[in-house]
């Protein structure tokens, strides 16, 4: 489900140019970068100013879904509690370290959201540690919040200017 006051790619821009090289598709493209990097910038904002944090990531059962812990105490978590709006950046510019025009990057926007049910938390936790099992102890800590980032849209950069968007459909 689309949040309705997000913007979207202008619609006039349309698909990439034919001449484009780029044969995979959208989504196969954001598959890809969640399964290699597992590490990512959350943005957040508070008091009219932006904030940057790296984050452990792990994507949910869908690619709609992306999760990170952050501890109670931390600013990350208050900027969280009193705005939902998030963007997630992920890029894999570690594998191409001298060719700017392979890198590839993800913004992808949406609400993030603290996992409180207890089931629904297992399973993330689950699906996080097994991405990043060092985390275990900070995760069943109690002090420790486990989000989840329902994605509004991916938008997808490579060759340095190209730029797709893609809606991931999540189920209800």
């Amino acid at each position: 489900m689309r949040d309705r006051d997000e913007p979207m790619l202008d619609a006039r821009a349309g698909p990439p140019a034919p001449d484009s090289t780029d044969s995979v598709p959208i989504a196969e493209r954001v598959r890809g970068l969640l399964s290699r990097q597992r590490f990512a910038i959350l943005c957040t904002q508070g008091d009219g100013q932006p904030y940057g944090s790296v984050v452990a990531i792990a994507a949910g059962e869908t690619p709609g879904h992306l999760l990170f812990a952050t501890g109670r105490s931390t600013r990350k978590y208050r900027l969280l509690e009193s705005c939902d709006r998030v963007a997630v950046v992920i890029d894999d510019r570690d594998r191409h370290p001298d060719e700017l025009m392979s890198v590839e990057a993800l913004t992808a926007t949406g609400r993030a959201r603290e996992v409180e049910d207890p089931t629904e938390r297992g399973e993330d936790a689950a699906r996080l540690l097994s991405r990043h099992p060092e985390l275990r102890p900070f995760l069943e800590a109690p002090s420790t919040a486990l989000f989840r980032v329902d994605v509004v849209r991916y938008l997808h950069v490579w060759r340095f200017q190209e730029v797709r968007q893609w809606v991931p459909t999540n189920p209800s």
